[in-house]
């Protein structure tokens, strides 16, 4: 049995200025869109410019934040945030879901393509691949953090989480996801990404490996307090995760009886 170590949830103090281990992973995933961007357009892989990409990541920040802010309000406590609509500003204190940043970013994308003559899903192909890093920084932050832990275990890597103050070890689930949706998506969303496919499919693709993959590892994770399941035994994250599967195999298989883009990629 392994014991949460704790750590200080500030990563750097400068002075009167705090940087928390939350927030600096925010800044290293966003770093590392960058570098992989950067790369696939140093080696051809899209007819996307720098400045593309610079613009995908500003517009991709605001989706996140405000996709991701609200998607917490509307799919975890719409009943609170309804009898405590001013807090709803506070947004120092609000949670984040992924599946609401994952919309902001569509949206965001959606508005960027249009003024870019793209599509939305040209623009998807291209970031789809990138994700995944970022992810993988999410969830290592939430594991620093020592929130989103997973429900009791037996198993030899199962984790006391001190916090919780219940001496039960758990899941460490936040290191099941950077694992998952994290690392393995990347290198499965990468690689497929390899070679010219037609448009739509690496975005499906993504789509479907973060379905599949948050679907798996919520079994692990201790649904939220304030929630529980929802349908049966399923959890939010899992309900959510569904559609995504969904889409991502009609836009898959809808691709494929498509010709190829002429754009390298």
């Amino acid at each position: 049995m392994l014991v949460h170590p704790q750590f200080d949830p500030i990563a750097v103090q400068l002075g009167p200025i705090a940087i928390h281990w939350y927030g600096l992973m925010y800044l290293i995933a966003f770093a590392l869109v960058w570098l992989a961007g950067r790369w696939r357009i140093n080696h051809g892989k899209t007819d996307l410019s720098l400045k593309d990409l610079e613009d995908i990541i500003f517009y991709g920040v605001i989706g996140v934040i405000a996709g991701g802010g609200l998607g917490y309000i509307l799919f975890y406590k719409p009943a609170y945030y309804l009898s405590h609509p001013l807090e709803i500003f506070y947004l120092w204190e609000g949670g984040m879901s992924f599946h609401g940043g994952l919309i902001g970013v569509i949206v965001m994308l959606f508005l960027l393509a249009r003024s870019k003559n793209r599509t939305l899903l040209e623009m998807g192909d291209f970031i789809a691949p990138m994700i995944p890093l970022g992810l993988a920084a999410g969830r290592l932050g939430n594991f620093i953090n020592g929130e989103l832990w997973g429900r009791p275990s037996d198993l030899p890597w199962a984790m006391v989480f001190p916090q919780l103050q219940d001496n039960i070890a758990r899941h460490p689930s936040q290191l099941y996801e950077m694992g998952l949706e994290g690392i393995l998506l990347f290198v499965v969303v990468w690689w497929f990404a390899r070679i010219p496919r037609p448009t739509g499919q690496v975005s499906a693709v993504f789509l479907m490996g973060y379905g599949i993959f948050r679907f798996l590892v919520e079994y692990t994770r201790e649904p939220d307090a304030f929630l529980g399941p929802v349908l049966g035994a399923l959890t939010m994250g899992q309900l959510l995760s569904l559609p995504m599967i969904a889409i991502g195999l009609i836009i898959y298989f809808r691709a494929a009886n498509k010709s190829f883009p002429e754009q390298k990629r």
